[in-house]
């Protein structure tokens, strides 16, 4: 089917869930750093990175983002991806705050949207400073698109030079407040982009797992990972990121998907 291997993307905690929403949740610098080797040694080349504060919430700081770095980079080797959405409310100067540290790819949230009952803010000043951040460190962007008209988004701020040329898009389905997951959205949102333009797709709960199968049939890329979905199936939690990405590698190879080793992730987005 598609010669080109596929990337898999692992969110491996992110910002919303509790201990009580999940019991395995990674929280620790430790429990993050094993969780994404278990993640990476299952498949994934590129890790999705949020990290959280000794009281286990969610964070920004650097030291922390720091010592999660080097704990993931001492047990494997990966392509690390700073979120800089931070949580729901976060500083704009503690979302960028990161950046500094050079991680090799950086999110950027291509506009405000209703996340569940809260709002996630991304005004044109709050995209311009992060992509500026994101360039000032040479860090790769990732760009976040949650809905239709954030594609609108992308095109104004091409041309006028807020985005690099060599950038990756995610597309972030089935957030309540932005696009449902549905594949017909998927469909319509890849038929928007450049040619030779490389993508993920990040289905969140229920959409996790058919959005993966499609994006692989047409030769895109997969996220997976505890921050997007807990559930293996129906009323059973995943056990743990590696287990999310043991099943689309199975589905990979089904499809003729080989899976990209770190340094073909890092050839295919040029990194």
């Amino acid at each position: 089917m598609h010669n080109n291997p596929v990337m898999i993307t692992c969110a491996v905690v992110g910002a919303e869930l509790t201990k009580e929403d999940y019991p395995y949740l990674p929280i620790t610098p430790e429990e993050i750093a094993d969780s994404a080797r278990g993640a990476v040694e299952a498949g994934a080349s590129i890790i999705h990175l949020h990290v959280r504060d000794e009281q286990g919430k969610p964070s920004q700081r650097v030291d922390i983002f720091r010592e999660v770095t080097e704990k993931i980079r001492q047990r494997c080797e990966c392509i690390i991806q700073y979120s800089t959405g931070g949580a729901v409310g976060t500083l704009l100067d503690d979302r960028c705050a990161p950046l500094k540290l050079k991680p090799d790819m950086a999110t950027l949230s291509m506009g405000t949207m209703n996340f569940g009952p809260d709002i996630f803010e991304n005004t044109e000043n709050t995209i311009y400073t992060i992509a500026e951040a994101i360039q000032e460190n040479g860090v790769m962007p990732e760009l976040e698109i949650f809905d239709y008209g954030m594609m609108d988004t992308v095109d104004r701020l091409l041309k006028k030079d807020v985005i690099p040329e060599k950038f990756h898009v995610d597309f972030v389905l089935g957030v309540p407040g932005g696009m449902s997951g549905e594949v017909k959205n998927l469909i319509l949102l890849k038929e928007r982009l450049r040619p030779g333009q490389t993508w993920t797709v990040a289905g969140l709960g229920r959409f996790q797992l058919p959005l993966s199968a499609h994006a692989m049939a047409m030769g895109g890329h997969v996220r997976v990972g505890i921050e997007d979905n807990i559930y293996y199936r129906k009323g059973e939690l995943a056990k743990s990121n590696a287990q999310l990405v043991e099943r689309v590698v199975r589905i990979a190879k089904e499809l003729d998907r080989a899976i990209a080793t770190v340094q073909q992730a890092r050839e295919i987005l040029g990194i």
